[in-house]
């Protein structure tokens, strides 16, 4: 329970690019709260991805590091490795060395412990092994999957959650936002949506002023608690308490 509230929803977006600023000025006009995966060893770094002709499909550069703190103030930063690789293909001390080196130098120029990440790469990006390395090696206590789950249930596996839904359909967005909100429920239930801030400048089904239609509609609910990733799945731990 959140604040006495049974419902939560929260936001989660990879690759910290400039957009993010962007999305941080939206997010904070309807008080809602966002979680921002940051891998420390490409900060700063421009990046323009290219279509077959050559012609610009969009550009997604890197926040500089010197300014993360006041970027992301009042959202959470979190790890999505150093240097993006698949997870499933690295040495045991390979997943431990991007996994905590990125956790450390995000933490230093946070200015607070970061405690959660985003599994990086498409596809088979978690497993098993993975998650216990992690759980075993690193100070991160939570971590989000690329997968969608179509449901509110809160994960068995912190280290293994999976958010409702990728935001780049915004019928089925808006559909499930809406049923969210008509939701009564005595048990805690979560409606997480995570994306990459840059998806809203290309021509696809989602943009920014769509995604602005699901932010005044999910938006100010008294039922509802609105956090980050952590605020929303470590809880129990922030207060002291057992999940």
């Amino acid at each position: 329970m959140w604040k006495g509230k049974l419902k939560a929803v929260t936001f989660s977006f990879d690759d910290g690019v400039t957009q993010d600023v962007k999305m941080i000025e939206l997010l904070d006009k309807y008080g809602l709260k966002a979680t921002f995966n940051l891998n420390s060893g490409t900060l700063g770094c421009p990046n323009t991805k290219y279509n077959s002709d050559g012609s610009v499909a969009y550009t997604a550069n890197r926040v500089e590091a010197n300014k993360i703190k006041s970027i992301y103030a009042g959202h959470e930063v979190a790890s999505p490795t150093l240097v993006h690789p698949n997870l499933t293909q690295l040495e045991d001390s390979a997943v431990t060395y991007q996994m905590e080196t990125d956790r450390q130098v995000l933490s230093e120029l946070c200015g607070y412990d970061v405690v959660g990440f985003a599994y990086p790469c498409g596809g088979v990006n978690n497993d098993d092994r993975v998650a216990e390395i992690i759980k075993n090696t690193t100070g991160l206590k939570y971590g989000r999957t690329n997968g969608q789950s179509y449901n509110f249930e809160l994960p068995e596996n912190r280290l293994r959650f999976t958010a409702t839904m990728h935001f780049y359909n915004s019928e089925d967005l808006m559909n499930y936002g809406k049923k969210f909100i008509e939701l009564s429920t005595d048990t805690p239930k979560v409606f997480s949506v995570w994306g990459h801030t840059f998806e809203l400048d290309t021509a696809g089904d989602i943009n920014w002023e769509k995604f602005e239609e699901f932010c005044k509609l999910i938006s100010g609910r008294d039922d509802i608690f609105y956090g980050t990733n952590k605020e929303v799945l470590l809880l129990g731990e922030l207060c002291g308490k057992a999940n």
